[in-house]
Formats: structure tokens, C-alpha cells, sequence
């Protein structure tokens, strides 16, 4: 019952194609479970870079995405931090006015909006179980309906300005996964994470981020995640993890911005490499 809730809450986001990469040419399909992607990758130039620099994720406004600036900025910077933890996990962060091996730029293509509506009343029936049936340890699906998505381009260029990794990427949140957020923009908010944590696998490793078994998170990720220092300078222009606050704020369907404050300082991205014609020893990777 529960899979066939997180099926029926879990309709496909939009895979859309926003023009911000170099180039779309020889991308291949690379599906998971829940979420559709389109990849190309250049394994061996990825594995031999070591140094990475994160441009600021672009999150343009849309007439047909009804999120405000504040809104935008708080799901842009959530991919731009997500994408910062887990390449310091091989890369070297470096700041907007280093030179590095590989510039990664991120931009939002789009985003459909949680209905708070439907997340209160989700939120509403799960606490309602706790206060008649304490003792059962069943949770509670969320209902399917007025879920959010998101979908995002980025790509990766080496210092010359040539295309080593490519994805455009699309999920819509589920009922067993994703919690309910009373906010238009908390399942945004919370796919942020999970693209970031695909896309930074795909540059990392120079292999699709789908299928195999879920890799445990480093050990020095964690004090990072519970609002600790990044483990690099650069990183501290997104700001840090809300921490204890997060999960708290999280599991009660509070909105993100009640407790995430967002980008320390607004960061920059430095000149970006020009654009340039690649090559034609691209590696295109399928699941």
C-alpha cells in the first residue's frame, strides 16, 4: 500500500532543456528510481582534476513558477551547498577568485510549487496517529496530492572552458520520502539536496549516479551537517547546514526559511570559462 501511495503521489516532473549548457549533444537517458535524467560525461578528465570551484546556482523567475526571490534564493543556494559537501568529499573547493581544474554551474529550469494546504493536512494526520495509536510504529504516507518538483541543469567545464559533465535532471517529491513541508517551496527546497547529492557522484566518479547500493555518508560530513564548519573556506559562502534546528524544523513541516538562513553572503561566481567547442573524446555514460 505504501509503494503504490509513493507511485500515485510521484507524477513525472518536467525534463526541460533551459539553453544554460554549453551543449546538449550525445546526452544519453540515465533514469532512477524516481527520477528521469540525461548525462554526459568525460571520466577521464574528471578523475584527473582536483580542484573545483562552484559557481552560485541560477534560479531565473518564471510566469509559470509562482516562488518569490526569497523563496528562489533559499532552493538555489540549498543545491549550491549540497553540491559544496559532497565534492570536498574528493575536490578541493576553491573560491570565485581561484583558478581550478573544473567550474560546476547549476541553474534551476523548474520548479512546481507544495500546496501548504495539502502538507498541513498531511502533517495534521500523522500527528493525529501519534495522539490515537502512540503505540503503533506504522508511519503515516503521506497524501498524494499538492506535491512539489524540481527540475535542473548543470554542468561542469574545465578551465578552458570545455564540457567534461552534463545532467539535466527532474523529480517529483513522493508520499514515503519527502516530508511535508507547510510552504510553497519545501519540496524544492528538499529535492535541492538530492540533486546536488546526484550530480556531485556523477563529477566525482565520472559514472552515473543511479543504480548500485546508496554509499554511507563520510564521517567527517556529519559535524557539517549538524551546522559545523565546512571543510573548506569556500564553502562558507553558502552558509552552513541549520543543523539540530533543520531536522527539528523538518520533521515538524515548519517551511525552510523558519530555519535556514540561507547563503552567508551573496556569493559570487568569478568569470566564467568561455564557452568553446569540445572535443570528441566525450565518454557518454548510460544506467
Amino acid at each position: 500500500m505504501s509503494f503504490a501511495l509513493a507511485l500515485g503521489g510521484c507524477a513525472a516532473a518536467p525534463l526541460e532543456r533551459a539553453g544554460s549548457l554549453q551543449s546538449y549533444d550525445r546526452m544519453s537517458d540515465a533514469n532512477g528510481l524516481v527520477t528521469r535524467s540525461q548525462i554526459r560525461v568525460n571520466k577521464k578528465d574528471l578523475l584527473a582534476a582536483k580542484t573545483i570551484r562552484i559557481a552560485s546556482t541560477i534560479f531565473p523567475a518564471r510566469a509559470d513558477v509562482p516562488l518569490t526571490e526569497k523563496e528562489r534564493r533559499l532552493v538555489a543556494n540549498a543545491i549550491s551547498r549540497e553540491l559544496c559537501l559532497r565534492l570536498s568529499e574528493r575536490f578541493r573547493i576553491v573560491s570565485a577568485d581561484e583558478d581550478a581544474d573544473l567550474t560546476v554551474q547549476a541553474t534551476v529550469t523548474h520548479a512546481t510549487p507544495t500546496s501548504p494546504t495539502a502538507s498541513g493536512a498531511s502533517k495534521a494526520l500523522s500527528i493525529a496517529k501519534t495522539v490515537v495509536l502512540p503505540a503503533v510504529p506504522v508511519p503515516v504516507p503521506r497524501l498524494p496530492v499538492g506535491l512539489g518538483g524540481l527540475s535542473v541543469e548543470a554542468e561542469a567545464r574545465d578551465f578552458a572552458g570545455f564540457q567534461k559533465a552534463a545532467m539535466v535532471w527532474a523529480r517529483n517529491a513522493n508520499s514515503i520520502s519527502n516530508s511535508a513541508r507547510v510552504s510553497n517551496e519545501g519540496d524544492a527546497y528538499d529535492l535541492a539536496a538530492d540533486f546536488g547529492a546526484d550530480f556531485a557522484k556523477l563529477v566525482t566518479t565520472g559514472e552515473s549516479p543511479f543504480g548500485g547500493m546508496p554509499a554511507l555518508p563520510p564521517m567527517d560530513s556529519i559535524p557539517v551537517r549538524f551546522g559545523g564548519a565546512p571543510k573548506y573556506v569556500a564553502c562558507e559562502a553558502f552558509g552552513r547546514f541549520p543543523g539540530i534546528t533543520g531536522f527539528a524544523g523538518q520533521g515538524l513541516g515548519l517551511p525552510p526559511a523558519w530555519t535556514d538562513s540561507g547563503a552567508k553572503e551573496t556569493p559570487t561566481s568569478g568569470p566564467a570559462p568561455a564557452p568553446a567547442p569540445e572535443v570528441n573524446s566525450e565518454q557518454t555514460l548510460t544506467q
